[in-house]
């Protein structure tokens, strides 16, 4: 049975993705988590998990009744008012508790995902692990500095993709683990840091969701462990 699941569809990017999965007919069932219950759609198998709590993820894993051909983490957080916590100016900005909390979320999260859903993976044809990343964690792209915490732990993200597609070689020759670059989206997350994006690149969670579907139609076991922007080009780690 073909099988599809979005980790992070209760947010803007995941819960299209989910959507535009469901709505394709390609999988027989696609699954759908996030934090709090997604809102009932056609054609989707909803879970709730906590990324910060790994017997959650154990659990919802447990629920897939068939190896996953396709899994999207599409989570990530930048900035929490709430919480009071914001992308840092300057190295003077630093916070303890801030940074763990970005590490959490962004890359301790999505590392235990991958370490319970990996071996779920076909073994024997096509299957795609992709995590939404972001391009400011790309070190050799990186002219302004600032944003520590965010930066650090999506550059770490980044090197456990790497990992894990060599690893994954080893067992799923056809499996292709990647990091994938949105754009700028309309969501929450870049809310407060879109004033200065042209309308042009700065898209909804509708054209974002189908432009990352588009880039993961065109990949091969060849871009095993790469990072990609929202238009297929291969970014530098």
């Amino acid at each position: 049975m073909s099988c599809a699941v979005i980790f992070g569809a209760s947010g803007g990017i995941g819960g299209k993705l989910a959507a535009q999965l469901a709505a394709s007919g390609r999988y027989e069932q696609v699954y759908a988590g996030g934090r709090r219950s997604i809102a009932p759609q056609s054609g989707i198998v909803p879970f709730v998990y906590d990324l910060t709590e790994e017997a959650s993820i154990v659990e919802a894993v447990a629920g897939f009744e068939s190896a996953p051909e396709l899994v999207l983490v599409s989570s990530g957080l930048l900035h929490d008012p709430a919480q009071g916590i914001a992308p840092e100016k300057t190295l003077r900005h630093i916070d303890t508790t801030t940074m763990a909390h970005l590490f959490a979320i962004n890359t301790i999260g999505p590392a235990l995902i991958a370490k319970h859903v990996l071996p779920r993976l076909q073994r024997h044809r096509r299957s795609v692990f992709a995590v939404l990343s972001a391009r400011v964690g790309s070190i050799g792209d990186n002219r302004l500095g600032g944003w520590h915490s965010y930066r650090a732990a999506k550059a770490a993200l980044n090197m456990l993709v790497v990992n894990f597609a060599i690893e994954m070689a080893r067992t799923h020759p056809h499996a292709i683990v990647v990091a994938l670059h949105p754009g700028t989206v309309a969501t929450e997350l870049s809310a407060p840091f879109r004033a200065g994006v042209p309308p042009e690149k700065l898209f909804t969670p509708q054209v974002s969701a189908e432009h990352l579907l588009q880039v993961i139609d065109t990949l091969s076991p060849e871009d095993n462990g790469g990072f990609f922007a929202w238009d297929g080009q291969r970014l530098p780690w």
